[in-house]
Protein backbone atom coordinates (compact mmCIF):
# COMPACT_ATOMS: atom_id res chain seq x y z
CA UNK A 1 0.00 0.00 0.00
CA UNK A 2 0.98 3.34 -0.54
CA UNK A 3 -0.01 6.84 0.84
CA UNK A 4 -3.35 7.39 2.70
CA UNK A 5 -6.08 9.61 3.25
CA UNK A 6 -8.08 10.87 6.20
CA UNK A 7 -11.34 9.01 6.35
CA UNK A 8 -12.23 12.51 7.46
CA UNK A 9 -12.34 14.36 3.86
CA UNK A 10 -15.67 13.79 2.16
CA UNK A 11 -17.76 14.84 -0.81
CA UNK A 12 -20.00 17.85 -1.38
CA UNK A 13 -23.07 16.01 -1.44
CA UNK A 14 -25.23 19.13 -2.29
CA UNK A 15 -22.86 19.60 -5.34
CA UNK A 16 -22.91 15.98 -6.08
CA UNK A 17 -27.10 16.04 -5.85
CA UNK A 18 -27.41 19.46 -8.14
CA UNK A 19 -25.70 17.97 -11.28
CA UNK A 20 -27.80 14.71 -11.08
CA UNK A 21 -30.84 16.98 -10.96
CA UNK A 22 -29.50 19.40 -13.77
CA UNK A 23 -28.40 16.48 -15.99
CA UNK A 24 -32.20 14.65 -15.22
CA UNK A 25 -33.19 17.87 -17.06
CA UNK A 26 -32.06 16.73 -20.31
CA UNK A 27 -34.57 14.60 -21.46
CA UNK A 28 -37.19 15.04 -19.03
CA UNK A 29 -40.32 12.96 -18.63
CA UNK A 30 -43.18 13.14 -16.32
CA UNK A 31 -42.78 11.44 -13.02
CA UNK A 32 -39.14 13.20 -12.51
CA UNK A 33 -37.46 10.74 -14.87
CA UNK A 34 -35.80 10.73 -18.46
CA UNK A 35 -35.84 9.43 -21.66
CA UNK A 36 -31.95 9.96 -22.68
CA UNK A 37 -32.01 6.73 -25.71
CA UNK A 38 -28.00 5.91 -26.56
CA UNK A 39 -26.79 8.58 -29.86
CA UNK A 40 -29.75 10.88 -29.74
CA UNK A 41 -30.59 14.35 -29.44
CA UNK A 42 -30.73 14.30 -25.88
CA UNK A 43 -28.09 12.07 -25.29
CA UNK A 44 -26.05 14.77 -27.12
CA UNK A 45 -26.84 17.13 -24.88
CA UNK A 46 -25.91 15.22 -21.85
CA UNK A 47 -23.09 14.61 -23.16
CA UNK A 48 -22.15 18.29 -23.65
CA UNK A 49 -23.18 18.83 -20.13
CA UNK A 50 -20.92 15.97 -18.51
CA UNK A 51 -18.06 17.45 -21.00
CA UNK A 52 -18.38 20.62 -19.80
CA UNK A 53 -17.95 20.08 -16.07
CA UNK A 54 -14.98 17.99 -17.33
CA UNK A 55 -13.82 20.59 -18.67
CA UNK A 56 -14.02 22.59 -15.31
CA UNK A 57 -11.70 20.10 -13.46
CA UNK A 58 -9.25 20.75 -16.43
CA UNK A 59 -9.48 17.38 -17.73
CA UNK A 60 -7.44 15.96 -20.28
CA UNK A 61 -10.74 14.53 -22.19
CA UNK A 62 -10.95 12.06 -25.37
CA UNK A 63 -13.77 10.56 -27.35
CA UNK A 64 -13.22 7.30 -29.25
CA UNK A 65 -14.40 5.86 -31.94
CA UNK A 66 -17.76 4.39 -30.62
CA UNK A 67 -18.55 7.74 -28.54
CA UNK A 68 -16.90 6.58 -24.81
CA UNK A 69 -15.92 9.74 -22.82
CA UNK A 70 -12.55 9.30 -20.68
CA UNK A 71 -11.62 12.27 -18.62
CA UNK A 72 -8.40 11.77 -16.83
CA UNK A 73 -7.27 14.31 -13.99
CA UNK A 74 -3.25 13.79 -14.87
CA UNK A 75 -1.56 13.23 -11.92
CA UNK A 76 1.03 11.29 -10.80
CA UNK A 77 2.18 8.70 -13.15
CA UNK A 78 1.15 5.41 -14.81
CA UNK A 79 -1.95 4.18 -15.80
CA UNK A 80 -5.29 5.74 -13.94
CA UNK A 81 -7.73 4.36 -11.48
CA UNK A 82 -11.19 5.14 -13.32
CA UNK A 83 -14.57 4.93 -12.08
CA UNK A 84 -17.60 5.55 -14.37
CA UNK A 85 -20.38 4.08 -16.08
CA UNK A 86 -23.16 5.69 -18.58
CA UNK A 87 -25.32 8.63 -19.11
CA UNK A 88 -28.67 7.04 -21.66
CA UNK A 89 -31.54 5.39 -20.59
CA UNK A 90 -34.24 3.94 -21.10
CA UNK A 91 -37.24 5.48 -22.78
CA UNK A 92 -38.68 5.40 -19.02
CA UNK A 93 -35.98 5.99 -16.70
CA UNK A 94 -34.99 7.59 -13.94
CA UNK A 95 -32.42 10.65 -12.76
CA UNK A 96 -30.07 7.83 -10.87
CA UNK A 97 -29.07 4.52 -12.76
CA UNK A 98 -25.95 5.46 -14.62
CA UNK A 99 -25.79 9.42 -13.94
CA UNK A 100 -25.06 8.79 -10.20
CA UNK A 101 -21.59 7.28 -11.29
CA UNK A 102 -20.65 9.41 -13.45
CA UNK A 103 -21.47 12.41 -11.76
CA UNK A 104 -19.66 11.01 -8.32
CA UNK A 105 -16.82 9.99 -10.37
CA UNK A 106 -16.35 13.86 -11.15
CA UNK A 107 -17.02 14.42 -7.57
CA UNK A 108 -14.50 12.30 -6.42
CA UNK A 109 -11.92 14.05 -8.42
CA UNK A 110 -13.07 17.88 -7.87
CA UNK A 111 -12.98 17.08 -4.08
CA UNK A 112 -9.15 15.69 -4.71
CA UNK A 113 -8.48 19.17 -6.41
CA UNK A 114 -10.12 20.85 -3.92
CA UNK A 115 -8.27 19.22 -0.56
CA UNK A 116 -5.08 19.43 -2.56
CA UNK A 117 -4.85 15.19 -2.51
CA UNK A 118 -2.56 14.32 -5.22
CA UNK A 119 -2.66 10.33 -5.43
CA UNK A 120 0.34 8.10 -6.93
CA UNK A 121 -1.89 6.89 -10.17
CA UNK A 122 -4.29 9.43 -12.28
CA UNK A 123 -7.59 9.55 -11.68
CA UNK A 124 -10.13 9.31 -14.36
CA UNK A 125 -13.61 9.30 -15.18
CA UNK A 126 -15.32 7.52 -18.03
CA UNK A 127 -19.25 7.13 -19.64
CA UNK A 128 -19.65 4.88 -21.78
CA UNK A 129 -21.76 4.53 -25.23
CA UNK A 130 -25.54 2.81 -24.77
CA UNK A 131 -25.01 0.49 -21.62
CA UNK A 132 -28.44 0.15 -21.72
CA UNK A 133 -28.93 -1.47 -24.82
CA UNK A 134 -32.56 -0.26 -25.51
CA UNK A 135 -31.62 1.72 -28.46
CA UNK A 136 -28.85 -1.04 -30.12
CA UNK A 137 -28.18 -4.40 -29.38
CA UNK A 138 -26.07 -5.29 -27.13
CA UNK A 139 -26.16 -3.61 -23.73
CA UNK A 140 -22.85 -2.21 -22.17
CA UNK A 141 -22.33 -1.92 -25.89
CA UNK A 142 -19.59 0.79 -25.16
CA UNK A 143 -17.57 -0.91 -22.47
CA UNK A 144 -17.84 -3.88 -24.35
CA UNK A 145 -16.04 -2.41 -27.38
CA UNK A 146 -13.63 -0.61 -24.89
CA UNK A 147 -11.86 -3.64 -23.54
CA UNK A 148 -11.90 -5.47 -27.15
CA UNK A 149 -14.90 -7.77 -26.91
CA UNK A 150 -16.79 -6.67 -29.56
CA UNK A 151 -15.44 -5.50 -32.84
CA UNK A 152 -15.42 -1.39 -34.04
CA UNK A 153 -16.54 -2.35 -37.14
CA UNK A 154 -19.15 -4.50 -36.09
CA UNK A 155 -20.36 -2.14 -33.53
CA UNK A 156 -20.69 0.59 -35.94
CA UNK A 157 -22.89 -1.02 -38.21
CA UNK A 158 -25.06 -2.06 -35.51
CA UNK A 159 -28.53 -1.22 -36.49
CA UNK A 160 -30.70 -0.04 -33.63
CA UNK A 161 -34.68 -0.66 -33.15
CA UNK A 162 -35.45 2.58 -34.97
CA UNK A 163 -33.68 1.62 -38.16
CA UNK A 164 -30.62 3.93 -37.54
CA UNK A 165 -26.73 2.74 -37.72
CA UNK A 166 -24.83 3.61 -34.89
CA UNK A 167 -22.07 5.01 -37.20
CA UNK A 168 -24.36 7.08 -38.47
CA UNK A 169 -25.78 8.32 -35.18
CA UNK A 170 -22.37 8.82 -33.89
CA UNK A 171 -21.57 11.36 -36.88
CA UNK A 172 -24.85 12.83 -36.54
CA UNK A 173 -24.41 13.88 -32.88
CA UNK A 174 -20.62 14.68 -33.56
CA UNK A 175 -19.26 12.08 -31.07
CA UNK A 176 -17.29 10.07 -33.98
CA UNK A 177 -13.99 10.46 -32.24
CA UNK A 178 -10.52 9.29 -33.28
CA UNK A 179 -9.40 7.27 -29.90
CA UNK A 180 -9.31 3.93 -31.23
CA UNK A 181 -10.68 0.96 -29.31
CA UNK A 182 -9.87 -1.23 -27.11
CA UNK A 183 -9.06 1.51 -24.95
CA UNK A 184 -6.65 2.88 -22.40
CA UNK A 185 -6.12 -0.95 -19.50
CA UNK A 186 -6.83 1.27 -16.34
CA UNK A 187 -4.67 0.64 -13.12
CA UNK A 188 -8.33 -0.17 -11.69
CA UNK A 189 -11.68 0.37 -11.94
CA UNK A 190 -14.62 1.12 -9.13
CA UNK A 191 -18.04 1.62 -10.45
CA UNK A 192 -20.69 3.34 -8.00
CA UNK A 193 -24.21 2.46 -9.08
CA UNK A 194 -27.57 2.33 -7.49
CA UNK A 195 -28.94 -1.21 -6.60
CA UNK A 196 -31.63 -1.15 -8.79
CA UNK A 197 -33.09 -4.19 -6.87
CA UNK A 198 -34.41 -4.33 -3.13
CA UNK A 199 -32.31 -5.98 -1.02
CA UNK A 200 -29.89 -3.23 0.36
CA UNK A 201 -32.96 -1.36 1.41
CA UNK A 202 -35.01 -4.73 2.64
CA UNK A 203 -31.95 -5.65 4.87
CA UNK A 204 -31.48 -1.73 5.97
CA UNK A 205 -27.73 -2.13 4.60
CA UNK A 206 -26.34 1.12 3.36
CA UNK A 207 -23.29 -0.18 1.14
CA UNK A 208 -23.03 -2.89 -0.83
CA UNK A 209 -19.71 -4.28 -1.72
CA UNK A 210 -20.19 -5.90 -5.33
CA UNK A 211 -19.37 -9.71 -5.59
CA UNK A 212 -19.66 -10.23 -9.61
CA UNK A 213 -22.52 -9.96 -11.72
CA UNK A 214 -25.35 -12.58 -13.30
CA UNK A 215 -24.28 -14.36 -16.42
CA UNK A 216 -26.79 -12.90 -18.96
CA UNK A 217 -28.38 -15.40 -22.09
CA UNK A 218 -30.56 -12.51 -24.14
CA UNK A 219 -32.54 -14.86 -27.43
CA UNK A 220 -34.97 -13.87 -29.40
CA UNK A 221 -37.81 -16.29 -30.67
CA UNK A 222 -40.03 -16.07 -33.78
CA UNK A 223 -43.08 -18.34 -33.89
CA UNK A 224 -44.68 -19.18 -37.27
CA UNK A 225 -48.28 -20.52 -36.77
CA UNK A 226 -51.17 -20.29 -39.51
CA UNK A 227 -53.82 -17.59 -39.52
CA UNK A 228 -57.45 -18.19 -39.06
CA UNK A 229 -60.75 -17.14 -38.15
CA UNK A 230 -61.17 -16.86 -34.25
CA UNK A 231 -64.63 -18.23 -34.70
CA UNK A 232 -64.74 -20.86 -37.06
CA UNK A 233 -60.92 -22.66 -36.30
CA UNK A 234 -61.98 -25.45 -33.80
CA UNK A 235 -59.04 -25.49 -30.50
CA UNK A 236 -57.58 -28.77 -31.85
CA UNK A 237 -57.13 -27.69 -35.34
CA UNK A 238 -55.45 -24.58 -34.27
CA UNK A 239 -51.26 -23.72 -34.59
CA UNK A 240 -51.57 -21.06 -32.16
CA UNK A 241 -48.44 -18.95 -32.17
CA UNK A 242 -49.76 -16.83 -29.09
CA UNK A 243 -50.59 -20.01 -27.17
CA UNK A 244 -46.97 -21.29 -27.40
CA UNK A 245 -45.61 -18.25 -26.52
CA UNK A 246 -47.43 -17.97 -23.12
CA UNK A 247 -46.50 -21.29 -22.45
CA UNK A 248 -42.63 -20.17 -23.03
CA UNK A 249 -43.61 -17.58 -20.62
CA UNK A 250 -44.80 -20.11 -17.95
CA UNK A 251 -42.20 -22.50 -18.78
CA UNK A 252 -39.74 -20.14 -18.19
CA UNK A 253 -41.44 -18.95 -14.63
CA UNK A 254 -41.70 -22.26 -13.20
CA UNK A 255 -38.00 -23.26 -14.61
CA UNK A 256 -36.62 -20.28 -12.41
CA UNK A 257 -38.84 -21.26 -9.33
CA UNK A 258 -37.81 -24.69 -9.69
CA UNK A 259 -33.66 -23.80 -9.72
CA UNK A 260 -34.14 -21.09 -7.01
CA UNK A 261 -30.77 -19.35 -5.84
CA UNK A 262 -29.72 -16.03 -8.53
CA UNK A 263 -31.79 -17.84 -11.42
CA UNK A 264 -34.23 -15.15 -13.23
CA UNK A 265 -35.98 -15.81 -16.02
CA UNK A 266 -37.89 -12.71 -18.00
CA UNK A 267 -39.92 -12.59 -20.92
CA UNK A 268 -39.93 -9.13 -21.63
CA UNK A 269 -41.78 -8.21 -25.12
CA UNK A 270 -43.80 -10.00 -27.10
CA UNK A 271 -44.95 -9.23 -30.35
CA UNK A 272 -48.62 -10.81 -32.68
CA UNK A 273 -48.99 -10.77 -35.86
CA UNK A 274 -51.42 -9.45 -37.34
CA UNK A 275 -52.48 -8.38 -33.87
CA UNK A 276 -56.32 -8.69 -33.95
CA UNK A 277 -58.60 -9.36 -31.61
CA UNK A 278 -60.88 -12.00 -33.79
CA UNK A 279 -57.61 -13.55 -35.75
CA UNK A 280 -55.24 -16.43 -34.85
CA UNK A 281 -51.83 -15.25 -35.25
CA UNK A 282 -49.44 -15.83 -37.68
CA UNK A 283 -46.84 -15.18 -35.70
CA UNK A 284 -45.02 -14.69 -32.36
CA UNK A 285 -41.96 -12.58 -31.66
CA UNK A 286 -40.79 -12.23 -28.23
CA UNK A 287 -37.42 -11.95 -26.10
CA UNK A 288 -36.23 -14.65 -23.38
CA UNK A 289 -33.73 -12.91 -20.25
CA UNK A 290 -31.95 -15.57 -18.72
CA UNK A 291 -29.70 -14.75 -15.81
CA UNK A 292 -27.86 -16.84 -13.47
CA UNK A 293 -24.91 -16.01 -11.21
CA UNK A 294 -23.37 -19.80 -12.44
CA UNK A 295 -22.18 -20.21 -15.59
CA UNK A 296 -23.30 -23.94 -15.32
CA UNK A 297 -26.80 -23.49 -14.29
CA UNK A 298 -27.09 -20.57 -16.78
CA UNK A 299 -26.15 -23.18 -19.67
CA UNK A 300 -28.56 -25.50 -17.96
CA UNK A 301 -31.22 -23.38 -18.28
CA UNK A 302 -30.28 -22.58 -21.75
CA UNK A 303 -30.92 -26.72 -22.54
CA UNK A 304 -34.39 -26.67 -21.08
CA UNK A 305 -35.30 -24.07 -22.49
CA UNK A 306 -34.26 -25.25 -25.86
CA UNK A 307 -35.75 -28.83 -24.84
CA UNK A 308 -39.14 -26.94 -24.42
CA UNK A 309 -38.60 -25.20 -27.79
CA UNK A 310 -38.41 -28.30 -29.87
CA UNK A 311 -41.40 -30.27 -27.75
CA UNK A 312 -43.55 -27.36 -28.49
CA UNK A 313 -42.87 -27.42 -32.57
CA UNK A 314 -43.40 -30.53 -32.61
CA UNK A 315 -46.36 -30.59 -30.55
CA UNK A 316 -48.47 -27.70 -31.48
CA UNK A 317 -47.16 -27.64 -35.39
CA UNK A 318 -45.70 -24.55 -35.59
CA UNK A 319 -42.22 -23.64 -36.94
CA UNK A 320 -39.69 -21.90 -33.80
CA UNK A 321 -36.48 -20.17 -34.93
CA UNK A 322 -34.17 -18.60 -32.31
CA UNK A 323 -31.70 -15.60 -32.20
CA UNK A 324 -29.09 -14.65 -29.70
CA UNK A 325 -29.27 -11.13 -28.84
CA UNK A 326 -26.62 -11.65 -26.10
CA UNK A 327 -24.85 -13.87 -24.10
CA UNK A 328 -22.74 -13.05 -21.31
CA UNK A 329 -21.01 -15.17 -18.97
CA UNK A 330 -21.24 -14.22 -15.14
CA UNK A 331 -17.78 -12.30 -13.47
CA UNK A 332 -16.26 -12.62 -10.64
CA UNK A 333 -14.98 -9.23 -9.08
CA UNK A 334 -11.19 -8.22 -8.28
CA UNK A 335 -11.53 -10.07 -4.38
CA UNK A 336 -8.73 -7.26 -2.95
CA UNK A 337 -11.11 -4.23 -3.89
CA UNK A 338 -14.07 -5.31 -2.92
CA UNK A 339 -12.86 -6.40 0.23
CA UNK A 340 -11.07 -2.72 -0.24
CA UNK A 341 -14.98 -1.43 -0.20
CA UNK A 342 -16.20 -3.40 2.24
CA UNK A 343 -12.97 -2.65 4.58
CA UNK A 344 -13.37 1.60 3.49
CA UNK A 345 -17.23 1.62 3.99
CA UNK A 346 -17.34 -0.27 7.42
CA UNK A 347 -14.81 2.71 8.72
CA UNK A 348 -16.71 5.59 7.41
CA UNK A 349 -19.26 3.88 9.86
CA UNK A 350 -21.58 2.39 7.36
CA UNK A 351 -23.61 -0.86 7.27
CA UNK A 352 -21.91 -2.82 4.40
CA UNK A 353 -22.88 -6.30 2.72
CA UNK A 354 -21.55 -8.82 0.40
CA UNK A 355 -24.13 -9.39 -2.51
CA UNK A 356 -23.88 -9.62 -6.69
CA UNK A 357 -25.64 -7.75 -9.21
CA UNK A 358 -28.49 -8.95 -10.86
CA UNK A 359 -28.21 -6.87 -13.44
CA UNK A 360 -25.45 -5.96 -16.28
CA UNK A 361 -22.93 -2.83 -15.69
CA UNK A 362 -19.80 -1.64 -17.34
CA UNK A 363 -17.63 -2.55 -14.92
CA UNK A 364 -18.27 -6.67 -15.55
CA UNK A 365 -16.36 -5.91 -18.88
CA UNK A 366 -14.00 -3.22 -17.32
CA UNK A 367 -13.04 -6.86 -15.45
CA UNK A 368 -11.96 -8.30 -18.51
CA UNK A 369 -8.93 -6.23 -18.59
CA UNK A 370 -8.23 -4.59 -15.06
CA UNK A 371 -9.02 -5.06 -10.99
CA UNK A 372 -12.18 -3.88 -10.89
CA UNK A 373 -15.62 -4.38 -8.72
CA UNK A 374 -18.56 -2.29 -7.78
CA UNK A 375 -20.24 -0.25 -5.05
CA UNK A 376 -24.46 -0.29 -4.52
CA UNK A 377 -26.32 2.41 -2.54
CA UNK A 378 -30.05 1.24 -1.95
CA UNK A 379 -33.18 1.92 -4.32
CA UNK A 380 -36.60 2.93 -3.24
CA UNK A 381 -38.61 -0.01 -3.42
CA UNK A 382 -35.92 -1.94 -5.97
CA UNK A 383 -37.46 -0.12 -8.36
CA UNK A 384 -35.01 1.59 -11.72
CA UNK A 385 -35.47 1.82 -15.31
CA UNK A 386 -38.89 3.82 -13.71
CA UNK A 387 -39.13 7.73 -13.04
CA UNK A 388 -39.96 6.37 -9.81
CA UNK A 389 -36.51 5.43 -9.07
CA UNK A 390 -34.90 6.75 -5.91
CA UNK A 391 -32.06 7.42 -3.63
CA UNK A 392 -31.99 9.29 -0.58
CA UNK A 393 -29.16 11.71 -0.72
CA UNK A 394 -27.71 10.93 2.76
CA UNK A 395 -27.13 7.48 0.77
CA UNK A 396 -25.55 8.99 -2.72
CA UNK A 397 -23.33 11.01 -0.44
CA UNK A 398 -22.30 8.09 1.78
CA UNK A 399 -21.65 5.73 -1.98
CA UNK A 400 -19.98 8.53 -3.04
CA UNK A 401 -17.67 8.94 -0.09
CA UNK A 402 -16.86 4.83 -0.30
CA UNK A 403 -15.93 5.34 -3.49
CA UNK A 404 -13.54 9.08 -3.03
CA UNK A 405 -11.41 6.94 -0.25
CA UNK A 406 -11.45 3.59 -2.54
CA UNK A 407 -10.15 5.33 -5.84
CA UNK A 408 -7.59 6.96 -3.52
CA UNK A 409 -6.35 4.10 -2.17
CA UNK A 410 -6.22 2.30 -5.12
CA UNK A 411 -4.21 5.16 -6.57
CA UNK A 412 -2.22 5.07 -4.46
CA UNK A 413 -1.65 0.89 -4.29
CA UNK A 414 1.10 -0.26 -6.92
CA UNK A 415 0.75 -4.12 -6.20
CA UNK A 416 -2.93 -5.73 -5.43
CA UNK A 417 -1.02 -8.68 -4.92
Amino acid sequence: MGLTTSLDVRVNGSRLLQRLFDLAEIGAIDGGGCARLALTDADKLGRDLVIEWMKDLDLDITVDIVGNVVGIWDVGTGRPVMTGSHIDTVRTGGKYDGNYGVLAGLEVIQTCQEMGITPLHPLAVAFFTNEEGARFAPDMFGSLVYVGGLGVEEALDTVGIDGTRVRDELERIGYNGATPCPGLSPHAFVELHIEQGPVLEQTGITIGAVTGVQGISWQEVTIEGQSNHAGTTPMSMRRDPAYVASNIAVFLRDLATRYGGHQVCTVGKIDLHPNLVNVVPQRAVLTLDVRNTDEQKLQDAEREIQAHLDHLAIEEGVTITTRSLARFEPVVFDEHVTQLIESIASQQGNSVSRLPSGAGHDAQMLARVCPASMIFVPSVDGISHNPAEFTSAEELEAGANVLLHTMISLANTEDFS
